[in-house]
């Protein structure tokens, strides 16, 4: 006969292991939408704007990248405040359905030359909805894995953000492989091909859609209904956690450059200063980011031991010594082989804290306010230094000094590690403990 409390824990943690896995997959897709958009910028910037130099071309694209990113506060405080007051679920089911609709209509827009300066409003136009979208999914994402994940996992469990928003990317950097190699020709990408990778976006945003309609509620949210809607979401309320507010700001800072550097604009650096082929850059990104996602679990777990601390600090100290030596060395090599362990470092010192962010974020709020406390402040940091992360590096770059850019990001990282340094380690003083107590 069945031990009757093994099978209730069993039953228990299947329900946490498909929730999480629900939650994780619908990032996935949302964050693919997100990258697709970066992954063949090289291809439709030329559609969108006039003939001329391809580093201006970029430029614009990287700017409109960089106004969607404007939008990603906004999101955060709807989204964060949807996910406080209504619930994580319903939350997430909208930012998914907005994100479809903005690649949709990436898709269908006609080019520069057919409609002139229609293109790049409509163009932007999708990439602020898309902005709002993700605005608001990272904050509630990671509210809903940390809540579901058990006290002694959730550096595991919450790392698995990290692994779908870069596996979004990959699956974007895998299809544009696959039209690059197997499908299409370079010119066909360029005229025509570059809309099929929005197109397969809108579709999967409703595979997505289908997952988080039939996710668990968190039982930390659960347990706030007796609250009053006045306490739960609001600005008010966010402003009585300062410090955990600034916090966030301050663990955002360098890591969330670092990684746009080395993910999302590495693929025009390699193209662009490197001087590789747009094929091996994008081979080389893909290889690399594999690896790095692999990563995250495993930093993840190594949390839940040591701690949270620990981590951030290695990342600040080895970020604050590396960055220039790393991408100095990277901008002058000719060599494929030297190039990949040079991004394979850098990305191994951002696993730091690309692994852990979520849930030391959400460990700093309690349950009321975490998602709009984790979504709101971040979004803002990201929209400020993540966003602006590739016009920054490309206006460097035209204007000849691109190794300002390098010390740029070092000093950020410098920040970010005096917070590492002055802050508690999340591990030993969660708020979610206190969740489980309510």
């Amino acid at each position: 006969m069945k031990d009757p409390v093994a099978t209730n824990h069993d039953q228990i943690s299947a329900k946490k292991l498909k929730a999480i896995f629900g939650g994780s997959i619908g990032n996935l897709v949302e964050w693919y939408d997100w990258y697709a958009y970066t992954a063949f910028a090289i291809y439709f910037s030329a559609s969108f704007f006039p003939k001329g130099n391809p580093t201006v071309q970029l430029l614009n694209t990287a700017g409109i990248f960089a106004l969607g990113f404007l939008m990603r506060p906004l999101g955060g405080y709807l989204f964060g405040r949807i996910a406080d007051r209504i619930g994580r679920k319903q939350s997430m089911t909208l930012s998914v359905l907005l994100m479809s609709l903005g690649s949709l209509l990436i898709a269908l827009t006609p080019t520069y030359q057919s409609i002139g300066l229609f293109a790049p409003i409509l163009l932007l136009t999708a990439r602020l909805m898309q902005g709002l979208s993700v605005g608001g999914e990272y904050g509630v994402s990671a509210t809903y894995l940390s809540e579901m994940a058990s006290k002694n996992r959730r550096g595991f469990y919450s790392s698995f953000q990290y692994v779908t928003l870069i596996g979004g990317q990959l699956l974007a950097l895998a299809i544009q492989l696959a039209l690059q190699q197997l499908f299409l020709t370079e010119a066909e990408i360029l005229a025509w091909g570059w809309r099929i990778p929005f197109i397969f976006g809108a579709i999967l945003s409703l595979v997505a859609l289908y997952l988080r309609k039939n996710l668990e509620e968190t039982q930390a949210f659960e347990n706030q209904a007796h609250l009053k809607p006045s306490q739960k979401g609001t600005l008010k309320e966010l402003l009585k956690h300062p410090k955990a507010v600034m916090k966030v700001i301050g663990l955002t800072l360098g890591g969330t450059l670092a990684f746009y550097t080395y993910t999302t604009y590495m693929q025009k650096f390699l193209v662009n200063t490197v001087h590789m082929s747009k094929e091996q850059s994008t081979l080389m990104s893909f290889a690399t980011l594999f690896i790095f996602a692999c990563l995250q679990p495993v930093f993840g777990a190594l949390s839940d031991r040591i701690g949270r601390k620990p981590l951030l600090i290695s990342f600040g100290v080895l970020g604050t010594l590396g960055t220039v030596p790393l991408l100095t060395a990277l901008s002058q090599t000719s060599s494929q082989w030297q190039a990949f362990f040079l991004l394979m470092a850098a990305l191994i010192i951002v696993s730091g804290y690309t692994s852990i962010n979520a849930i030391v974020k959400a460990e700093l709020f309690p349950a009321e306010i975490r998602a709009l406390g984790v979504g709101l402040p971040y979004a803002l940091t990201v929209a400020i230094f993540g966003g602006t992360a590739e016009y920054i590096a490309l206006q460097f770059k035209d204007w000849g000094h691109e190794s300002y850019y390098y010390w740029y990001i070092t000093a950020c990282i410098f920040l970010s590690l005096l917070v590492y340094v002055g802050m508690k380690d999340t591990k030993e003083s969660s708020s979610l403990d206190r969740d489980q107590v309510k």
